[in-house]
């Protein structure tokens, strides 16, 4: 069974994004289907093309490089 494609996000509505908790601009990664937010290091989702801008919702970005060996 061939894999669904999710709907693009709507350029125009991602210019008036921004992330909930500090009002700073979202990147869209359209490859993992989220909104970024470089501010708190949060991705949101995007779920059937829809912005889920809930903190609740979001996962948080592994910024730190990993000290394992």
């Amino acid at each position: 069974m061939p894999r669904k494609e999710s709907p693009a996000v709507n350029a125009k509505l991602l210019e008036l994004l921004v992330c909930p908790l500090t009002k700073t601009t979202l990147t869209y990664d359209a490859k993992k289907q989220e909104l970024i937010s470089a501010a708190t290091q949060l991705a949101f989702p995007v779920r059937d093309g829809i912005p889920v801008l809930l903190p609740e919702e979001a996962r948080a970005l592994n910024t730190q490089p990993s000290t394992k060996k």
